[in-house]
C-alpha cells in the first residue's frame, strides 16, 4: 500500500512564520474579499527554529515561501539553520535565483 511522505513548509508573511487561509494576499486590499483572507496561526517562533526542527527528524523536501515582501532575512535564517535541506519560493526570478542558491536553497521555486 502506498504511503504518504510529509513535506514541511515555512510559510512567511510580513517576517513571520504563519499560516494563512482563505483568499489569497492579493485580497488584502480588496474590501470584497478581505473576509475571505485569515490568518490562522501566527508562530512565536522564528523560522530557523522550523528549520532545525525538520532537519533534526530528517523532514526532507520541505520548502520556505515568502507570502510577499519583507520576508527575505526571515527565508535566509531559515536556509542558514539548514543549508541545502529546504527549498525556497516567492517572489524569485532568473535576476535573484543564483542568490538564493547561493544562501542555501536547496532549489529554487
Amino acid at each position: 500500500m502506498p504511503h504518504s511522505k510529509f513535506r514541511p513548509c515555512i510559510d512567511l508573511h510580513d517576517g513571520q512564520v504563519k499560516q494563512i487561509v482563505g483568499g489569497t494576499l492579493h485580497d488584502e486590499g480588496d474590501d470584497s474579499k478581505k473576509a475571505a483572507l485569515r490568518t490562522n496561526f501566527v508562530s512565536t517562533q522564528p523560522s530557523s527554529y522550523y528549520a532545525q526542527l525538520y532537519r533534526s527528524h530528517g523532514l526532507t523536501g520541505g520548502h520556505v515561501i515568502m507570502l510577499g515582501p519583507g520576508n527575505e532575512q526571515a527565508a535566509i535564517a531559515a536556509l542558514q539553520a539548514w543549508p541545502g535541506g529546504l527549498q525556497v519560493g516567492g517572489g524569485i526570478s532568473i535576476d535573484n535565483a543564483q542568490a538564493w542558491l547561493d544562501r542555501g536553497a536547496s532549489k529554487v521555486i
